[in-house]
């Protein structure tokens, strides 16, 4: 998401390199390129002006480090002022007595409903029993809509069948929720396509019974400052707790995402990062700055890794590496589980834009289902082949062509590309080093 900012704020660091002092003239130039990243990256223009503002100020001030490079002092003051600017990690607030409630809430079409699924699954991946219940009365087939997500999440529902009336369905979710034990309350409200009073006036009577522990503003980063407008609105009205920014795996410029704190005073404590509904993540500022800045998200990447390797299996891994007896199919496992971990753009994006992954172009496409096609590849091959790639000879590669739906020559490249990570694994024997490096290889890239 933030590929073309990053981009653009390397290259302004990039003309400061070189120079033997931070002099004025070099300093404006750069904040200049920096001002117009920012803009068109889509950040509020109050808070762009503001933060160049700050930057200049510290650099030409006392607290300029002489021992750094003038590149290296712009970069540490922008730095330091994007964490300020994002502010420190929010955590999700509870009750003090269960269970808590936390109301979902925003304009109609940003994803509250699919937000309110994520949710669920965090919350139990979490230690917690959450329930959810939609007060989405005048919207056809919202609460049926939020049944199919409960279904697919495995999460309790009150459906509040009998009543159109969002006060004595909250009602009724909290005395399920007692029931059932539930600890989280999750409660869909309604939307509309704009702010009106009757939307908000219904918000603030669910908000004084209710009395939520969060007020969560679910934000769709793709309409950039249409959404950072809309929940300054809300907060007025509500006080909201958090944000929640949807779609941020997308095409977003991601200026919502720096301006919104700035202009709501609300922090950002969720966003979404993919379609499924485990594809959530808790907003960390400090992070978010490493990307944006081209340092990458290497501890983001490394904790994905852990929830999908399976330590058993990775120890084994481990020993055929030692024994060299790593084969097609424990290529086609590493696949799967790389899979598992996100997209590879989503992945190479957590990489730092420097040392060996500097190569990789910010505009790269990648063809997802090149992995599919590679693990279809190896299914067509028997028992026999998985386990000794020396007898795949030219009839057997047409075979395997036809059973996969493929040519020879793309069986002829998934052998090539076996048969280089092999060579890299018994070079660099571990299973972390193998994955952070094979990523762009995989992923089709030079």
């Amino acid at each position: 998401m933030f590929e073309a900012l990053t981009e653009k704020l390397q290259r302004a660091f990039k003309n400061l390199r070189g120079q033997g002092k931070l002099t004025e003239e070099h300093l404006d130039g750069s904040l200049g390129e920096i001002r117009d990243a920012l803009v068109e990256g889509d950040v509020n223009l109050g808070v762009a002006d503001e933060f160049i503002a700050r930057i200049r100020e510290k650099a030409l001030g006392s607290q300029v480090l002489l021992q750094l490079s003038p590149d290296q002092q712009v970069v540490k003051i922008v730095r330091d002022e994007l964490a300020e600017l994002l502010g420190r990690e929010a955590r999700p607030q509870f009750a003090s007595r269960p269970p808590s409630v936390w109301l979902i809430v925003g304009l109609q079409g940003s994803g509250k409903t699919t937000s309110t699924g994520k949710l669920a699954k965090w919350l139990g991946e979490h230690g917690h029993r959450p329930i959810v219940v939609s007060t989405d009365v005048y919207r056809p087939a919202a609460r049926e809509q939020l049944a199919q997500v409960a279904k697919a999440t495995g999460t309790a529902i009150w459906h509040g069948a009998g009543t159109d009336q969002p006060l004595e369905i909250v009602r009724g979710a909290a005395r399920e929720a007692k029931l059932s034990a539930s600890d989280v309350i999750l409660v869909d409200t309604a939307g509309r396509l704009h702010i009106d009073e009757e939307l908000m006036s219904e918000l603030q009577m669910l908000k004084r019974e209710l009395h939520p522990a969060e007020i969560l503003f679910v934000a769709d980063a793709m309409i950039g400052q249409d959404a950072v407008r809309s929940a300054g609105e809300f907060h007025k009205r509500l006080g909201i707790t958090g944000i929640i920014l949807t779609k941020m795996d997308g095409d977003a410029r991601g200026g919502a995402a720096l301006s919104i704190r700035k202009v709501t005073g609300a922090p950002v404590k969720f966003v979404g990062v993919g379609e499924k509904y485990d594809a959530l993540e808790p907003f960390l500022p400090d992070r978010m700055v490493g990307r944006i800045l081209g340092m990458g998200d290497v501890l983001g990447l490394i904790e994905r890794a852990q929830k999908t390797v399976d330590e058993k299996r990775a120890r084994e891994l481990e020993r055929k590496l030692r024994e060299n007896e790593f084969t097609l199919e424990d290529f086609r496992d590493q696949l799967k589980q790389i899979r598992q971990m996100g997209s590879i753009e989503q992945l190479l994006g957590m990489l730092p834009k420097v040392g060996p992954f500097a190569k990789i172009p910010q505009d790269a496409q990648i063809d997802e289902s090149q992995l599919k096609r590679t693990e279809a590849i190896i299914n067509s091959m028997t028992a026999a082949e998985r386990a000794n790639d020396g007898i795949i000879d030219g009839k057997r590669r047409k075979r395997i062509a036809r059973g996969s739906g493929t040519s020879v020559q793309e069986v002829n490249q998934v052998l090539k590309q076996y048969a280089d990570m092999r060579r890299m694994m018994k070079q660099y024997g571990s299973v972390a080093k193998i994955k952070m490096r094979g990523l762009g290889k995989l992923a089709g890239l030079k």
